[in-house]
C-alpha cells in the first residue's frame, strides 16, 4: 500500500524537543485516506498543547519549570499534505523533506569532540542544568562532574563520552536561547544533522523522541559499541591528504596483506583530505605502514575503542534494534539529515532502521555538507563542544557562515 501513496504525507503533530517535558503525541486513526490543505496558523495555542504545521509555519510548545520548547516562525507558505491511518497506525512517506531547501542548520559533534570542562558555563542557564540532572537519574552517575573535572581517561571512554556530547550539545541550544536573539535563531534553523553519534542530537532537537528517551538510546548505544570492540581487537586512524579514490586504494593495497577478519574501510568520509579508516589492528598497521607511498601527508590513530562504522559492530545491531522498537519515534518537525546515505528522512519506521544500520554504515558527511552547501545553506551553528565541524564546513567552503555555541 505505501508504494501507492502520493509523497508528502502529513506529519502529525510531533512534539517538539522540549528539556521541561516528556515528548507527548497525539495521532488520530482514520479509516480513510485524507486530503487538506494546511493554511498558516494564527497563533492561539492552548498553553498545554503543541501544534506544529510543517515546512516552515508555526510552532507553539508547552512550558513547564521556566523551560521553552523549540519551534519555527516564519514563511507564510501552505503546502498539501496526506496521512494515511490503517488500523491505530498512522503511515508516513519517508520522502517528505525530499526537497527541503536549507537556509538555516544546526550541526551537532559526535565522538572525539569531548573535553574536560564541557558542561561548566552550562551551569548558569537553569534550563541547561536540568538537563544533566536529569542525565544523572537516568544514567546512575554523576555526568556533569565527569564533564567537568574528569579524568580525561574516563571521560573519553565510549560509554561516558557520547551521554556527555549528547547532553552538553543539547545544553548548548539552551545557552543560545538565553542569547539576544538566540530564539529568533533556534525558530529559522530549517535543517539539522550530527557526526555519527551527533544524529541522535539532531534528532532530539527536531522532535523525533524526547531528551529522556534520546539520552537512554544513546547510553546503550555507547554499551553496546564498547561490548563489539572488546569481541574483536580493532581500530580506526584517520589518513590526511589524499582524496577518497586514492584512500579506497589505499585500503585495497592494506586488504591484500591481512587475513580477512582484519581487512580495512572507510568509515568516515569527514571532508576532503580527511578520511578515516576502520578495521582490524593489523589492516590498519598496514595503512600506517603504507600511507608514505600513497603520498599521504600523514595519518593519525584515532582513540576510540575500536573499528566503529564497520562490520566489526555487528555485535551491537541487535541491542540497538531492540531498544529501538521500545522508543517512540515521531516524524523530525524538519529535516534530519542521515549519516548512513546523506539523505533526511520522515518515516518513524525508517528513521529506526537506520540508526540501526548506522553503527556498521560508512559516515557519509562530506557529502552532508556538500549537498547543504549547494542547496542554498546561508548560516549553520555547531552546537557543543569542540570545534571539529566548524573545521570541516571551512575546509569545504571557506565562504561559508557557521558559529560555535559551546557550554
Amino acid at each position: 500500500m505505501h508504494s501507492l501513496l502520493p509523497h508528502s504525507l502529513i506529519l502529525r503533530n510531533p512534539p517538539l524537543y522540549s528539556p521541561s517535558l516528556s515528548a507527548m503525541s497525539s495521532s488520530l486513526t482514520l479509516p480513510s485516506i485524507s486530503l487538506k490543505k494546511i493554511p498558516s496558523p494564527s497563533p492561539s495555542p492552548s498553553p498545554r498543547s503543541q501544534l506544529f504545521l510543517p515546512s516552515n509555519s508555526l510552532c507553539f510548545s508547552a512550558s513547564r519549570d521556566g523551560v521553552r520548547s523549540f519551534g519555527l516562525k516564519h514563511s507564510d507558505r501552505s503546502r498539501v499534505f496526506m496521512s494515511v491511518s490503517v488500523g491505530s497506525q498512522t503511515v508516513v512517506d519517508d520522502a517528505l523533506f525530499s526537497d527541503y531547501k536549507p537556509s538555516s542548520a544546526f550541526l551537532f559533534p559526535g565522538q572525539g569532540a569531548q573535553a574536560v570542562g564541557m558542561g561548566k558555563e552550562a551551569q548558569n542557564v537553569p534550563a541547561a542544568a536540568l538537563l544533566y540532572k536529569k542525565a544523572n537519574d537516568i544514567l546512575g552517575f554523576d555526568l556533569l562532574d565527569l564533564c567537568i573535572n574528569g579524568p580525561k581517561e574516563k571521560l573519553d571512554s565510549t560509554v561516558i563520552s557520547q551521554p556527555a556530547i549528547y547532553v552538553t550539545s543539547l545544553a548548548a541550544v539552551e545557552l543560545l536561547r538565553t542569547r539576544d536573539g538566540g530564539q529568533q535563531i533556534i525558530d529559522s534553523v530549517d535543517v539539522t544533522c550530527g557526526l555519527s553519534l551527533g544524529e541522535y542530537t539532531a534528532l532530539a532537537f527536531a522532535g523525533a523522541f524526547s531528551f529522556e528517551d534520546g539520552l537512554k538510546l544513546v547510553k546503550l548505544r555507547g554499551e553496546a559499541m564498547q561490548e563489539a570492540a572488546d569481541a574483536a581487537k580493532s581500530a580506526m586512524v584517520s589518513v590526511i591528504g589524499l582524496d577518497s579514490d586514492k584512500v579506497q586504494q589505499l585500503c585495497d593495497a592494506a586488504n591484500l596483506e591481512v587475513p580477512e577478519a582484519e581487512k580495512v574501510q572507510i568509515a568516515n568520509y569527514l571532508c576532503p583530505g580527511n578520511y578515516a579508516v576502520s578495521g582490524g589492528i593489523k589492516g590498519v598497521e598496514a595503512v600506517e605502514a603504507k600511507a608514505k607511498s600513497f603520498k599521504a601527508r600523514m595519518t593519525v590513530r584515532l582513540a576510540v575503542a575500536g573499528a566503529f562504522h564497520t562490520s566489526f559492530m555487528e555485535p551491537a545491531v541487535s541491542r540497538l534494534e531492540a531498544a529501538l522498537a521500545e522508543t517512540e519515534i515521531r516524524t523530525p518537525r524538519i529535516p534530519v539529515i542521515s549519516n548512513v546515505d546523506a539523505q533526511p528522512h520522515a518515516d518513524p519506521d525508517t528513521i529506526k532502521k537506520i540508526l540501526a544500520r548506522q553503527v556498521t554504515s560508512p559516515v557519509q558527511w562530506e557529502t552532508t555538507v556538500k549537498t547543504l552547501l549547494t542547496k542554498g545553506l546561508k548560516k549553520s551553528y555547531e552546537l557543543g563542544p569542540g570545534k571539529v565541524i566548524a573545521g570541516i564546513v571551512k575546509r569545504m567552503d571557506k565562504g561559508a557562515v557557521i558559529e560555535n555555541i559551546g557550554a
